[in-house]
């Protein structure tokens, strides 16, 4: 699997790493229309045939977001 570097800026992330680089060994970005904003996403991270496209960026949010404690 390819190395890529995903930047980030939401500070308060476990997986937020200096200069803004998002230290996640995997990283899952799901359509805004299907996220549930009331939970912790991270442990989706094994979901693998679920497959939506989005028309631009701004449509997208990570799932991988987990809060620092």
């Amino acid at each position: 699997m390819p190395k890529v570097e995903v930047s980030c800026a939401i500070s308060n992330c476990s997986f937020y790493g200096e200069g803004n680089i998002c230290t996640a060994e995997k990283i899952m970005v799901e359509l805004d229309n299907h996220a549930r904003y009331d939970t912790e996403m991270s442990g989706e991270l094994t979901e693998k045939n679920h497959i939506d496209e989005a028309i631009k960026s701004a449509e997208t949010c990570c799932k991988t977001f987990k809060p620092k404690k």
